[in-house]
C-alpha cells in the first residue's frame, strides 16, 4: 500500500491504495467519482478519459502512483456549480449522446481537442481526433456537431474571462 497525494477537481486528496491500482479505479472506488467509466479494460474505448495536468489521458493506462502530485480533472469537475461546461451544454443541445456511457470520456476528450486546435477545428479533424473514443449508439454525427458547436461556445466563454 502507498499513499497517493494528488489534486482532483481542485481539491487536494490523499488516498491509501495498492501500488497496482489504476487511476480509473482510484477515482471510482476510492473517491466515488463514478462519472469516469471503465469500458473495455484495454484502453481502446476512451470511456475513462480524464485530464491530467490539462491533457486528456485514458485513466485505465495510468497507475494511481504515476498521477501523484498531478492535477486531475474528471467529468464531475468541469461544470461551474449548476452551470454546465460549454461542451456539456453542446452535447445536450445537439443530442450528442444516447445511452450516455461513452459521454463523459467523449466530453473530456473533446475539451482537450478544442484546447489543442482552437479555432482551426473542422469536421474531419474532430472525427480523426475522436478515433480513440468508441460510441456504439450514435454514429458520431451529433457528437461531431456538438464538439464543433462547443468550440465556438468555449471561444466566447474564454473571451469573456
Amino acid at each position: 500500500m502507498s499513499t497517493v497525494k494528488l489534486t482532483v477537481n481542485g481539491k487536494a486528496v490523499s488516498v491509501e491504495a495498492e501500488d497496482r491500482t489504476l487511476l480509473v479505479h482510484l477515482l471510482r472506488d476510492h473517491l466515488n467519482l463514478t462519472g469516469t467509466h471503465v469500458g473495455c479494460d484495454t484502453s481502446q474505448c476512451g470511456a475513462c478519459v480524464v485530464h491530467i495536468d490539462g491533457r486528456a489521458v485514458k485513466s485505465c493506462t495510468v497507475l494511481a502512483g504515476q498521477a501523484a502530485g498531478a492535477n486531475v480533472t474528471t467529468i464531475e469537475g468541469i461544470a461551474k456549480g449548476d452551470e454546465l461546461h460549454p461542451m456539456q451544454a453542446a452535447f445536450r443541445d445537439n443530442h450528442g449522446l444516447q445511452c450516455g456511457y461513452c459521454t463523459p470520456g467523449m466530453i473530456m476528450s473533446a475539451i482537450d481537442i478544442v484546447h489543442r486546435h482552437g479555432g482551426e477545428l473542422d469536421e474531419a479533424t474532430v472525427r480523426e481526433e475522436l478515433e480513440g473514443n468508441i460510441c456504439r449508439c450514435t454514429g458520431y454525427h451529433n457528437i461531431v456537431r456538438a464538439v464543433l458547436d462547443a468550440a465556438g461556445r468555449m471561444k466566447v466563454a474564454q473571451a469573456a474571462e
